[in-house]
């Protein structure tokens, strides 16, 4: 899409790398954050209704990655959650609407689905497209609901061309679950949830890019983006009971190099995203998925795409705490 682009959270993960694609391609881009970072070109908040209006004067298209994440739920307030990530939306979606806007791509999260993503002691793994109801676990997931719908609103009653993609994570900090990091490797993490949750920035920066471009015939989507899974539909009973089996049979050879690093794989994956949906609809072809995880490992390569390694760590938060870099609830 041709005209100006304005990327909220610009300081941020995800909006540091859109800016950094965007810039390198000499697009007429504009970074918004609370933050200032050499990605911030103005600083206040989506909550501050004048401020939007201004940053969206002459805007074209509208990424909106800004948002309380997860682990700002035990140190901040649920009105927090609401002021950043419903207000900031509206405040978002009318400047929008109002200045003719032609894409407005929404960044969701998987995180949205909440208690529908852990089956039942016993059940198989939950198979998680775009038809599950999501059940709110937290502020975090109701809030980003409730913004989801927002954006289908404004498409239906102000024709707002709306993408929202769930995206699974992505942050290279270390896992914010302690007995999980006691247990395994930060790499060794991160590379098993390749299989099923986690996925590349680069990739998610290209469906964003492309979300852009097909807004406007699109109308309304709402769409995974995480790496493509190696698993089917009849694997789900075993994927919870022996998960290492499943993995050696889909992906075979991955053993040899887990054993040459000390890695395992977890015993049970309960859960797998399905990113089909996003593929079809937008064009996308993620890159970055658990074989080319494993090959770079066995080549000694690092496995994050170049943008990733650039963006680096940022942490969630200023303070450290006794958990390390999460506060604990």
């Amino acid at each position: 899409m041709s005209g100006r682009i304005l990327v909220t959270g610009s300081a941020g993960h995800l909006g540091e790398a859109l800016m950094r694609t965007l810039r390198a391609a000499a697009h007429d881009v504009v970074g918004l954050d609370i933050a200032a970072s050499p990605y911030t070109d103005a600083v206040g908040s989506v909550a501050d209704r004048d401020f939007v209006e201004r940053c969206m004067r002459g805007v074209q298209a509208v990424l909106h990655t800004a948002t309380l994440h997860k682990p700002h739920v035990a140190t901040h307030t649920r009105q927090d959650f609401v002021d950043t990530n419903i207000t900031g939306t509206l405040n978002l979606l009318e400047a929008a609407a109002a200045n003719g806007v032609g894409a407005f791509v929404y960044t969701s999260t998987t995180s949205a689905f909440g208690d529908a993503l852990t089956p039942p002691e016993g059940e198989p793994a939950a198979w998680i497209t775009e038809d599950v109801v999501p059940v709110a676990k937290n502020i975090y997931g109701a809030t980003k609901t409730a913004a989801e719908d927002m954006c289908r609103l404004f498409h239906r009653k102000q024709r707002l061309p709306c993408v929202v993609l769930r995206t699974s994570r992505f942050f290279p900090e270390p896992d914010d679950n302690p007995a999980l990091r006691s247990a395994y490797a930060d790499g060794n993490i991160k590379a098993n949830e390749f299989l099923y949750r986690r996925v590349d920035v680069q990739d998610i920066v290209d469906a964003h890019l492309l979300a852009i471009a097909r807004a406007p015939e699109i109308g309304f989507g709402r769409y995974i983006v995480s790496a493509t899974a190696p698993f089917q539909l009849e694997d789900r009973a075993e994927l919870r009971s022996d998960a290492p089996a499943v993995v050696a049979r889909r992906v075979p050879g991955y053993e040899a190099e887990y054993a040459r690093r000390g890695w395992r794989m977890f015993p049970s994956i309960e859960r797998v995203y399905v990113n089909a949906a996003a593929r079809q609809a937008l064009g996308w072809r993620p890159r970055y998925d658990f074989a080319y995880v494993l090959e770079r490992l066995r080549t000694g390569e690092d496995p994050r795409s170049p943008l990733a390694q650039a963006i680096g760590i940022k942490g969630y938060h200023g303070p450290s705490f006794e958990d390390g870099l999460y506060p604990v609830e």
